[in-house]
C-alpha cells in the first residue's frame, strides 16, 4: 500500500515563480526583499539566509556576495568573515534557539553533493538530541514539525543580537 504525505507548503516550490540565474546572486542583489527572501543578516561581504527547504528547523546558510564555485579562489578575508559569522551563528543557535548541537558543512561542486553548485555556501544545521525518528531512518523522509515563517521571525530577532 502506498502512503501519501501531504506537504502543502511546498506548493510554492513546484508552482511558484522561478528565479532566473543564480538564486544566491538574486538574493545578494535584492536587499529590499530581505524579509520575503528570508535573509537574517547582510553586510558588505556576505549574507545569511534561511534554507527554504531545511533539514531541521532553523537551518540557514552563510553565502558570500561574490559568485564563485571555488572556495580556493575566495579572498582569504572573505573566508575569515564567513567563519566569524559561523561562530556567531552557532552561538545564536545554541544560546538563543536552544539547539543541542550544530552541523556545519559545505558541499563543493555537484560531485560533492551541492544542490546549488555554482555559488559556494556554508550550511548551519541546528540539531537536538533524539531529533530523528523512524520515518527518517526507514523512509528517508523528514518531518518538519514547526512553521517556517515563525522560525524565520525568531531567528531574525535573535540575529539582531548575535550578528
Amino acid at each position: 500500500m502506498q502512503e501519501i504525505l501531504y506537504a502543502p507548503w511546498r506548493t510554492e516550490y513546484v508552482s511558484g515563480e522561478k528565479i532566473e540565474g543564480c538564486v544566491f546572486c538574486h538574493i545578494s542583489a535584492h536587499p529590499d526583499d530581505d524579509a520575503q527572501l528570508h535573509v537574517l543578516h547582510r553586510d558588505e561581504h556576505c549574507f545569511v539566509v534561511m534554507n527554504r527547504y531545511p533539514y531541521t528547523p532553523g537551518h540557514f546558510m552563510i553565502i558570500p556576495h561574490l559568485h564563485t564555485d571555488a572556495l580556493e579562489a575566495l579572498d582569504p578575508q572573505a573566508w575569515l568573515h564567513i567563519t566569524a559569522l559561523a561562530q556567531k551563528g552557532v552561538r545564536m543557535l545554541k544560546e538563543g534557539f536552544g539547539a543541542h548541537g550544530v552541523n556545519l558543512g559545505m558541499n563543493l561542486g555537484k560531485a560533492g553533493g551541492a544542490g546549488i553548485a555554482e555559488h559556494i555556501h556554508l550550511h548551519l544545521v541546528p540539531r537536538w538530541e533524539r531529533d530523528t525518528n523512524f520515518i527518517t531512518s526507514t523512509a528517508h523522509t523528514r518531518v518538519y514539525s514547526t512553521d517556517f515563517d515563525r522560525i524565520y521571525a525568531r531567528l531574525k530577532e535573535l540575529g539582531e543580537t548575535y550578528f
